[in-house]
């Protein structure tokens, strides 16, 4: 009987990693598929079967930073470098603005009692279940009467709206795991509400804290919806901008690679480093409700 059951547990491992083998080769094919395009001469890029001995080049990198002749999306001279560099004002933008609300809003839903506590936690979650394309008119409405249309304040406004949200509710997690004792003990000593967030709290939510930054620099760094609608050329994000490598007349699949595999790098090597934060914020939720329960 134990024989059979080491066998069963044997297979049922066997199963478990083919599926995460599956599942890992689903998700890398596509970004090894174009870092390995964005090397590739431009008449291999397009040879059937597939090549994958070639001489690798760097031309593509060179058009997309600007450095070589050629089509660009923003100009000969910039290439791509000025959507990255909106792309790093918006999202650091957002993900600051996101710490200074969230951080004392999740703390105050998470300690206070107060009127208007339970529908107040509720509009923030049911901010994240409205569907961006159904927001993208009014904010679009509302940016334009606002005169806010393509500019960084005006779309640091719009992923504000649902990155704090988010930073709320993650915070609310955190803060509800520390303990309540220190609070206590600081406020006999005296300490205010304010001292005892910024002494006592955060320091031991920190983890919480960069969380909450790195997810809402990290939305906002990918997002292409509302950036696609909402700026033009002052404030173009690089999402958007790639995709003036792909006109009606002709694609230009190197210069895209490459600008892809320069996009990609910064919240890959951010996922990397914060990958233990990260995973633990998104199972925190979770393992708290499941003790409540």
């Amino acid at each position: 009987m134990s024989w059979r059951r080491r066998r069963e547990s044997r297979w049922a491992r066997a199963a478990t990693y083919l599926a995460l083998a599956t599942v890992l080769v689903l998700w890398a094919a596509p970004v090894l598929w174009t870092m390995v395009t964005s090397f590739k001469p431009h008449r291999d890029i397009f040879t059937v079967p597939p090549t994958f001995v070639f001489q690798p080049t760097l031309e593509h990198y060179r058009r997309a930073l600007g450095l070589a002749g050629g089509r660009f999306i923003e100009s000969s001279q910039g290439g791509i470098v000025p959507s990255i560099w909106n792309s790093v004002l918006v999202a650091t933008a957002t993900a600051g603005l996101s710490l200074l609300i969230a951080v004392p809003a999740g703390y105050a839903y998470a300690r206070l009692r107060f009127r208007g506590r339970r529908p107040l936690a509720f509009y923030a979650l049911f901010t994240q279940m409205a569907p961006p394309i159904g927001l993208l008119i009014p904010y679009f409405y509302f940016l334009n009467r606002a005169g806010l249309m393509d500019t960084y304040t005006g779309l640091t406004a719009v992923y504000l709206t649902f990155s704090v949200p988010f930073g709320i509710w993650l915070m609310i997690t955190y803060f509800e795991e520390l303990p309540r004792e220190l609070e206590e003990a600081a406020a006999v000593d005296g300490a205010g509400r304010l001292a005892t967030l910024w002494r006592i709290v955060l320091p031991q939510a920190r983890g919480g804290v960069a969380v909450t930054a790195i997810f809402s620099f990290i939305n906002a760094w990918n997002e292409f919806l509302y950036a696609a609608v909402l700026t033009g050329t002052e404030s173009r994000t690089a999402p958007v901008a790639l995709f003036g490598y792909i006109s009606t007349e002709e694609h230009l699949w190197g210069p895209f690679t490459a600008s892809g595999v320069m996009i990609m790098v910064p919240v890959v090597v951010i996922a990397l480093l914060a990958q233990r934060q990260i995973v633990r914020g998104l199972t925190l939720g979770a393992v708290t409700g499941a003790r409540r329960r």
